[in-house]
């Protein structure tokens, strides 16, 4: 710059000196100058470039329009050119100097001071009112100036005072640097030599090469040596807003500026005549209207400045209570966030110090650490903040820094508050820090406390196995506190030694999965216990630098988990296989049979009508049925094959090397034969009936297959009538797809009613006459037709809906039943009763004979006209609340039969004890009655017990004559079958009662 300093001296001397190279030195002036500028743009590297380089631009506009003065005057011999060419040069130059002057005044976010502003305004007003009086208004007034020509020369002294405005922004904001300076000196210089020349020129006494143009050079040589000087690029660097101090120079500048107005007032109003009364005016307006933004702004920041304290004392209460490092960075996210204006996009980072020591900087993001500058790169700058916790011994002066990105203007403001905030979290760190330390201390005496007294053995071992420390708890298994030096090797068993040298050698190399090992360790007193081992590398860890290994002492919990895994395989009631046993032996033998070619097999059994016996004998006689079958399954399968419970009343068989399949057949009969021969269970004597499926492992893909298709055999069975086996075959699939169709099916047909019911007549055998009929389902199948209930009854037990169906028959009946009363009432003859079937899960509905009797009453039918079929196994336990039931229920008039008597679980001792009022003999019995004296015999039998005990008898299935006859010979009274009439509609029924009723 010294260079430059000397050119622009020599080229000023030539200037004055030699009179006749006025025009060379001067544009030489002007274009060095401007040179000067582009180069200290080009070398120093502004993050702004534009300002300078519009200045400069400027400033060689400023030159041409000298040059193309001087050519006017000296070449064209021009007197007073005005207005002229070298006024549009400057008229160029005034904008681009103004332009230049307000993109370096904004560069940064302090330049757009709302407070700086106003009291630049302030001073320009006032310096403006002198301008106008003494420069401006001569020209406004003058009258031989055209309109173009006065415009022009008014605005050489407006750009004046509004670069004036500018430049004192730039100083009033700008960090003190000697391009600030340079800056205001040249400014200063042109702005009095522009004066000095406009007054001279009213005056009509300028010419070039006087004082005058010393300003100008002044101008030319202060900016270019701004440019040149390296604090150029500090104009345009960002920097925080810093608050405005308000001396007393300010305040007597601030108070002489708006003085002005007024006091030109005075002058002229003293004089006698007020020239420029408006212009007075306006300024004083315009002044007071500054006051009052002023006065706005101080309320405004005032108010500001509440809402930062506010948040800085509700993040100083959140500091207070965080106790970690990741509450202290909430706290202060929440802080800043709180700071700005709501919905303002920012990042708040923490990280290593990204400035110099204790400052605080607006940097842009590239100028970071990479993770910051990545993270960062959407935003235009960062504030920088350092966390200082001062100096003391054992700390540094910073712990870490805080960086808050976000648009320039915010991040201005923000600096005083985040180096509030900043110091705040410093302490709240290293408060933590602290804590974190007297915790750490206080833990290892903790630790050092159970490692002194915990029952496991502690050991740290060395590279060569060597014990370096052994934990207290050693003693009383080895019997000497002399264990450091001792390889811990010699101290397992032997048989474990090469282990345990494995496995140490395995975590030095990195390789250990910390996955259990159990070492034998011989004790002082002669035993052997097992140890679980734990073992960790820190070598890396100075504090222990040795392999660390525990031993657990867990001799008593592998013995019990030894016990409990046996017991995890057996069935505690039966002392079978349990699932899981059988689940993994099944699977071992699939895999060898698909291996070798051997032949294997599953059977389920499960026993039919169980729950039966729960019911009625209680859930300890079923244990005891249980049990029992379980012996007997172990017996007839003998030692060679696997039985199993596999859960409920449900077991399994596993039956190995089979070679036929025939054979898996007959031992599925062997079974069943054997579990068909009774049982005693507490006093009472029963089979325990069971049906079976069989599955051979050459059909199944695994074991879980095998014993699908056992299950499904085992469906099939149970579809087929019970107490029978079935083999898979590939078409059972399908006939137990038909069942779970069924099932759906019947769901849908209690929805929609598509349940009737068939009358059959129940008939004295003497006279034929009808005395009752039987109320028998139908299902009014929607593709299959009318199906009866063989078809369906067993599917509707299993899955319960045989409780609405019931619901439904007995509702029904009951109404054709009050039917036929009044039709028989209007002819003066006897009504037939009904009789309806009562599965033993609908009697033992809740409510069942409350619902009885409601029916009854809101049909107006008188109770003994209804007659309720149950089966003996609704009596095979003395159940009390059933009897209970049944003697309500006759104490009302309704009678009770027990349908299919002799083929259940009963006796005929039970007629002694049970409230019924008829016996239904089953058509089995009947069948065979004239072909075997026995049947005859056990018919005869029932006849004259139920005549002893006051019972009536009605006999079932009677299809030929002889059958009849017989049973009037042995004085049964009644009966039905297709001999009298088959099941009929309710129409077929109405129309066969009454024609019986006519005919009798």
């Amino acid at each position: 710059m010294a260079g430059y300093l000397f050119v622009m001296a020599g080229l000023a001397a030539a200037f004055y000196a030699v009179p006749a190279g006025h025009m060379v030195f001067w544009t030489a002036i002007g274009v060095v100058s401007a040179a000067a500028m582009a180069v200290g743009v080009a070398r120093h590297r502004p993050r702004q470039r534009l300002p300078w380089l519009v200045l400069a631009a400027g400033v060689l506009g400023f030159a041409g329009g000298d040059l193309t003065f001087n050519l006017l005057v000296t070449v064209w011999h021009q007197p007073d050119p005005f207005p002229s060419v070298a006024d549009a040069f400057y008229l160029v130059t005034c904008v681009l100097q103004l332009t230049g002057m307000v993109l370096l005044a904004r560069s940064t976010a302090a330049g757009r001071d709302r407070t700086s502003l106003l009291d630049s305004l302030v001073l320009t007003l006032g310096v403006g009112a002198l301008s106008w009086i003494f420069l401006i208004s001569p020209y406004v007034r003058d009258p031989d100036l055209a309109p173009f020509a006065k415009a022009v020369a008014v605005a050489y002294p407006l750009t004046d005072v509004l670069l004036l405005a500018l430049v004192i922004q730039v100083v009033s904001t700008a960090r003190r640097s000697p391009a600030v300076a340079l800056l205001a000196i040249g400014t200063a210089g042109l702005l009095v030599s522009d004066v000095l020349y406009g007054l001279r020129q009213l005056g009509g006494s300028w010419q070039v090469g006087g004082p005058t143009d010393l300003g100008w050079i002044v101008l030319y040589a202060a900016w270019g040596a701004a440019a040149l000087h390296p604090s150029m690029a500090g104009l345009t660097e960002p920097r925080p807003l810093r608050p405005v101090e308000v001396g007393w120079p300010r305040l007597a500048l601030l108070a002489l500026s708006s003085l002005i107005a007024p006091a030109v007032l005075l002058v002229e109003a003293a004089r006698g005549t007020v020239r420029d009364g408006v212009v007075i005016a306006v300024v004083s307006a315009l002044m007071f209207a500054l006051v009052l933004a002023r006065l706005a702004g101080m309320v405004n920041r005032h108010r500001q400045a509440l809402a930062r304290e506010r948040g800085l004392r509700e993040a100083g209460n959140a500091l207070l209570l965080a106790t970690d490092v990741a509450g202290v960075t909430a706290a202060v996210r929440d802080a800043v966030a709180g700071l700005l204006p709501t919905g303002t996009p920012h990042e708040v980072l923490f990280g290593e110090n990204c400035e110099g020591p204790g400052e605080v900087a607006l940097v842009p993001p590239d100028r970071l650490p990479a993770p910051f500058a990545e993270r960062l790169r959407d935003f235009p700058l960062a504030l920088c903040c350092p966390l200082a916790i001062g100096h003391r011994p054992g700390t540094v002066a910073r712990v870490d820094s805080v960086v808050v990105a976000a648009a320039e203007p915010v991040l201005a403001v923000l600096q005083g508050p985040v180096e509030v905030l900043a110091t705040k979290a410093a302490l709240a760190l290293e408060r933590i820090v602290l804590a974190d330390e007297i915790n750490r201390r206080a833990g290892e005496e903790y630790f050092r406390t159970l490692v002194q007294h915990t029952p496991d053995i502690i050991l740290i071992v060395d590279d060569d196995n060597a014990i370096r420390y052994a934990s207290p708890a050693a003693v009383p298994v080895f019997g000497t506190e002399a264990l450091v030096g001792v390889n811990l090797a010699d101290l397992v068993e032997a048989g474990d030694r090469l282990l345990a040298v494995q496995l140490l050698d395995l975590v030095r190399s990195g390789g250990y999965r910390h996955d259990p090992v159990d070492w034998r360790l011989p004790t002082i007193d002669g035993h052997v216990i097992q140890a679980e081992v734990a073992c960790r590398d820190l070598r890396a860890d100075p504090t222990v630098a040795g392999l660390v290994v525990t031993l657990r002492d867990v001799t008593e919990r592998r013995r019990l988990e030894r016990e409990l895994s046996a017991r995890a395989f057996q069935d505690p009631l039966t002392g079978l296989a349990n699932r899981v046993l059988f689940g993994e032996r099944a699977r071992q033998a699939v895999a060898r049979s698909k291996r070798t070619g051997q032949g294997a097999g599953v059977m389920i059994v499960d026993l039919d009508d169980f729950k039966e016996v729960n019911d009625t004998l209680g859930h300890a006689a079923g244990d005891e049925l249980l049990a029992k079958v379980g012996e007997r399954l172990t017996a007839v399968l003998g030692p060679e094959h696997l039985p199993a419970r596999l859960g409920g009343d449900e077991f399994a068989a596993l039956i190995e090397d089979v070679t036929d399949p025939g054979d898996l057949d007959r031992l599925a009969a062997r079974v069943l034969g054997a579990l068909a021969e009774p049982l005693r269970v507490g006093t009472h004597l029963m089979p325990a009936r069971a049906s079976i499926g069989v599955a051979m492992v050459v059909a199944a893909s695994g074991s879980e297959d095998l014993v699908r298709q056992a299950d499904l055999a085992l469906y099939a069975a149970k579809g087929a009538g019970k107490g029978q086996w079935r083999r898979y075959q590939s078409e059972l699939h399908t006939a137990v797809v038909e069942r779970l169709r069924l099932r759906a099916e019947l769901d849908r047909a209690v929805e929609k009613d598509e349940f009737t019911l068939h009358y059959q007549p129940i008939v004295a055998l003497g006279s034929g006459t009808a005395v009752g009929f039987e109320a028998l389902v139908r299902w009014a199948h929607p593709e299959r037709g009318l199906l009866a209930p063989a078809h369906f009854i067993g599917v509707a037990e299993e899955t319960g809906v045989i409780v609405p169906i019931g619901e439904f028959v007995l509702r029904s009946a009951i109404g054709t039943a009050t039917d036929w009363y009044r039709r028989c009432q209007a002819q003066s003859t006897e009504p037939p009763y009904l009789s309806v079937n009562v599965s033993a899960r609908q009697f033992r509905t809740p409510g069942f004979v409350a619902t009885v009797r409601r029916e009854l009453a809101a049909a107006g039918l008188p109770a003994r006209y209804l007659m309720l079929e149950i089966t003996e196994s609704l009596l095979l336990r003395d159940d009390e609340q059933v009897w209970s039931d049944l003697d309500e229920l006759r104490a009302v008039g309704i009678r009770v039969a027990i349908d299919d008597f002799g083929t259940g679980y009963s006796s005929l001792s039970y007629l002694r004890q049970v409230p019924i009022d008829v016996l239904k003999i089953d058509k089995s019995f009947i069948d065979t009655a004239v072909s075997s004296p026995r049947q005859r015999a056990l018919v005869d039998g029932i006849v004259r017990l139920a005549d002893t005990l006051g019972l009536t008898v009605v006999a079932e299935g009677i299809e030929r004559t002889a059958d009849r006859d017989l049973l009037l010979g042995l004085g049964c009274r009644y009966g039905q079958g297709y001999l009298f009439a088959r099941p009929m509609s309710y129409p077929d029924a109405v129309a066969w009662l009454f024609a019986d009723r006519v005919a009798a």
